[in-house]
């Protein structure tokens, strides 16, 4: 049994943060610990009050943790709801 992980009630982003969850897709957008620019992986951990960061698994096995926006990026279904969450609040 996998363990769900909900964030905390005052957790939400900032304006310039992205609001992820565990099982969306990234891609890292910079070399983080030895992991290609355009690695695709998926959040394991959503954390942080203040400071929104993420565990990241890659396709080939490594875990990376304390990611956000300045080193990964949203894609797929991800992108997609993130751009329809944006688009309502606007």
């Amino acid at each position: 049994m996998t363990a769900s992980w909900k964030p905390h009630a005052l957790a939400s982003p900032h304006a310039d943060q992205i609001s992820l969850r565990a099982g969306d897709t990234v891609v890292t957008t910079a070399e983080i610990q030895g992991v290609a620019v355009g690695s695709e992986g998926k959040v394991i951990l959503a954390n942080g009050f203040n400071w929104l960061r993420y565990r990241v698994r890659f396709a080939d096995g490594t875990e990376v943790g304390d990611l956000d926006q300045r080193n990964i990026a949203p894609v797929g279904k991800t992108a997609k709801r993130l751009a329809r969450a944006n688009k309502r609040k606007s």
